[in-house]
């Protein structure tokens, strides 16, 4: 790789060898400080998944009162102040691009009676839709105010009562933004999905101590007394996995194991997917790692052929569908993503994003309303020039496009990486290090 005033180049390597483990889990970071900070008592955090995006919900949780002490890179000390005590900074809260921690903390302060809260984004999260979430909030009986549907937004904590609320957009953040809202209302809080989401949230409330009742597209909660969270063991992010997982497939002679990795079902729709269309990635060391299935991949290249993702499958791969689009690239025949307008509403419109790099390199694809059409074509990409958009997932789109293509990819605002895996290029780097040395060996 080589970076520059025009851009990272990421160049083609002959085959991927090695073993790897990546950061912990982005999403059950954030939902470990945030819920830690409800807590009696201490909550320690190991594995934890350091980022821009979980070090604003760091800086979020301090502004309202919450002590979290830094322990090296993994581990955090997050003493809570029980579920009522968070008081208000008297000035904004930054929740910077993260639209995890904008959103389920938004529940969280809802019921903070007696406080007044600001919470406010970067032009990237100021963007993203805040209606979803502040829509079931007031029917609780929150206190809430958008700015034109975007941020700022303004919550005046008080009292709340449960609700039955049927999600209209399968989404795990605005579920666990009412589940949360739920740990302070009267009565019980169900939220229906129309597809089963992550359900990070649920598994952290029921490890401290709430009545969460959960089936296959509902989850219940019930107001506890208290929450007690204690120790949480994070493990790998299987988000920041996929980008290796999809590498190893598409470089002929690969073969990656990637160590630790959570392979909760609900996440791992990609997995799936790529079964589908004829990947060779295999589980082993299947063990629970904090409360959550994990596991260890191996991946081998293998020849693919295309498919088509509907509605259904969207929530559980829906980080990782423009690594599906760069996989359906290389894969023989057509392949098409339905049902996931919700990437519209993204970092940036993921579906446009999406098309107008593949075409840059070469593939033809084309926008829907709801998502994408790609031909395929069973050989390296030819590569290019693209932009991230400041999207993380598009830059590390680009970096797994360059390793498989013939001439190399060249991505502009490749730091994006940075709001949800700030050492990736260094991984790939270490990487490819790795597997050329091996290289060396065989000749």
């Amino acid at each position: 790789m080589t970076a520059g005033d025009s851009g990272l180049h990421v160049e083609p390597v002959p085959r991927l060898v090695g073993h790897l483990a990546v950061p912990g889990d982005k999403s059950i970071s954030h939902r470990a400080v945030l819920i830690g900070a409800i807590c009696d008592g201490e909550t320690r955090i190991s594995g934890f998944g350091r980022s821009a995006d979980t070090e604003a919900t760091i800086a979020a949780v301090r502004a309202l009162g919450v002590e979290v002490y830094e322990h090296g890179e993994e581990t955090l000390r997050v003493f809570g102040k029980g579920m009522t005590g968070l008081s208000s900074p008297g000035r904004a809260i930054d929740c910077a691009n993260a639209g995890t921690l904008v959103r389920l903390i938004s529940g969280m302060l809802a019921g903070q009676a007696g406080e007044t809260f600001e919470l406010t984004g970067d032009a990237s999260l100021s963007r993203r839709p805040m209606e979803r979430v502040a829509e079931p909030l007031r029917r609780m009986g929150a206190r809430i105010e958008t700015t034109e549907g975007h941020l700022p937004l303004r919550i005046e904590g008080r009292g709340l009562n449960g609700i039955d609320y049927v999600l209209p957009v399968a989404s795990a953040q605005v579920k666990s933004a009412i589940l949360l809202a739920g740990l302070y209302a009267d009565g019980s809080t169900t939220v229906v999905e129309p597809a089963p989401t992550r359900d990070h949230t649920e598994r952290l409330l029921q490890a401290a101590g709430a009545s969460v009742t959960v089936h296959p597209t509902s989850a219940t909660v019930r107001p506890p007394a208290r929450l007690s969270l204690g120790e949480v063991e994070v493990p790998g992010d299987f988000s920041s996995a996929a980008p290796f997982v999809v590498a190893a497939t598409l470089v002929p002679g690969s073969e990656l194991h990637i160590h630790g990795v959570n392979l909760n079902a609900r996440r791992t729709g990609l997995l799936v997917i790529l079964e589908r269309m004829g990947a060779s990635v295999n589980v082993y060391n299947r063990r629970p790692i904090g409360g959550e299935p994990g596991g260890d991949l191996e991946v081998h290249s293998a020849p693919l052929v295309g498919t088509t993702v509907g509605a259904k499958e969207v929530p559980l791969a829906i980080d990782e569908l423009p690594l599906f689009a760069l996989a359906a690239a290389c894969a023989r025949g057509q392949s098409v993503l339905r049902g996931a307008e919700e990437l519209r509403a993204k970092e940036t419109d993921r579906i446009e994003a999406t098309v107008d790099a593949l075409r840059a390199m070469g593939v033809r694809a084309r926008g829907t309303d709801d998502g994408l059409v790609v031909t395929g074509v069973p050989t390296r990409i030819r590569g290019g020039r693209i932009s991230s958009r400041g999207d993380h997932r598009l830059a590390m789109l680009g970096a797994v496009a360059g390793l498989a293509s013939r001439d190399g990819v060249r991505i502009d605002d490749a730091d994006a990486v940075g709001v949800s895996f700030p050492g990736f290029f260094e991984m790939l780097d270490q990487l490819r290090r790795t597997s050329a040395v091996v290289e060396d060996d065989r000749r």
